[in-house]
């Protein structure tokens, strides 16, 4: 197993910081600061349970003057600012834990704190509390001319961001998000496109007809727009959402058929599941979407189904032979039942195989 990483808050990191305060704020009591950030329970704490502490313990040793530690904490970002960045996620942890109070100073500091790092769950906070001013802030935002501060724009108000708090109000009613996305959509860095799909993604999984909706609106202007609606639109694609998959090209397949489909019967655990088949036309393949479902079975005897891609493009021969494994090592995510599991093989959304296999 590689490194945590929850250890990239080590003593290294956390003496470096200490340091940087230091410099800037001689009355720092640097050693105190330490004992307490490395208490008895710190080995046991996740990410950002870490990153949390941290940030909590610094108020203690700062001045009690939010803007006056503010300042501090900018000259220290800044210096570095250019060696760390998710572990300099705990200024803007910070800002979360003092600084609602201080709406205007808050926003100036996430500003900062987001370049090369990342403002994204601090500020969901401020939506909640300001939703008004602070999606207002993030339509300014949007027009910045730093990347990080864009992309902060779109990956802040995510109704379903990972690691974080959700956002209810826009998972009802994703309006004032579609206004900062609708600025971003033809982003000139891929870092905020990339971040606008993640946001459509989310928003597809609660309001899929407004992101239909927006697909067909938005798409057919660009290769950069086109490949981030199609990112945005995976969920559905997953889904084999007929309207989503027509649009990107999959049509429904007429004149195909697999043939010689062959599939390991029998699994072990930590072994792996192996299959194979041809797809035949009388003409052309065409554009094909090729993707495999287990239904994995699970404790209540029901089978969970998980989708996974086998191969996407446009195939000009008549005849193509595809194989592929599934591994059944054990991982943190996903827990295996033994028994009968199931494995489907669909093209352009279309179920085309379904077949039992057996966990041993």
């Amino acid at each position: 197993m590689g490194p945590l990483l929850k250890d990239l808050y080590n003593i290294e990191y956390v003496e470096l910081l200490s340091k940087n305060i230091s410099q800037q704020y001689p009355n720092f009591k640097s050693t105190l600061f330490q004992k307490e950030i490395f208490n008895s329970h710190y080995k046991d704490y996740a990410l950002k349970e870490r990153m949390h502490h941290i940030a909590y313990i610094l108020g203690k040793y700062l001045p009690k003057e939010f803007s006056t530690a503010i300042d501090i904490l900018k000259l220290i970002f800044t210096n570095m600012n250019h060696t760390y960045g998710l572990e300099n996620m705990i200024f803007q942890d910070f800002v979360e834990i003092y600084g609602l109070d201080f709406f205007d100073i808050s926003m100036s500091a996430l500003e900062v704190f987001t370049v090369n790092s990342s403002s994204e769950f601090a500020i969901r906070q401020f939506i909640l509390k300001y939703e008004d001013k602070t999606m207002s802030q993030l339509l300014l935002w949007a027009t910045h001319d730093n990347e990080h501060i864009r992309r902060l724009a779109s990956e802040g108000c995510r109704s379903r961001l990972p690691w974080a708090i959700a956002l209810p109000v826009f998972k009802n009613n994703p309006t004032p998000v579609i206004k900062i996305l609708a600025l971003l959509k033809d982003d000139s860095s891929a870092y905020v496109r990339k971040s606008v799909a993640n946001n459509l993604n989310d928003i597809s999984k609660d309001k899929p007809e407004l992101v239909k909706k927006l697909t067909k609106e938005w798409i057919g202007f660009s290769k950069d727009r086109d490949a981030l609606l199609k990112h945005g639109c995976r969920s559905l694609l997953k889904a084999s959402d007929s309207e989503i998959l027509a649009l990107f090209g999959f049509t429904k397949p007429t004149d195909i058929s697999l043939k010689n489909f062959s599939h390991t019967r029998s699994v072990k655990m930590q072994e792996e599941l192996e299959f194979s088949f041809d797809i035949v036309s009388p003409n052309k393949l065409g554009k094909l979407r090729i993707e495999f479902i287990i239904g994995f079975l699970r404790k209540n005897d029901k089978h969970n189904k998980k989708v996974f891609k086998i191969a996407e493009g446009t195939y000009t021969q008549r005849n193509k032979k595809f194989s592929k494994t599934y591994s059944f090592r054990l991982i943190s995510t996903r827990v295996y039942y033994k028994g009968e599991q199931m494995l489907s093989i669909l093209i352009n959304g279309v179920v085309f195989k379904e077949v039992p296999f057996t966990l041993v």
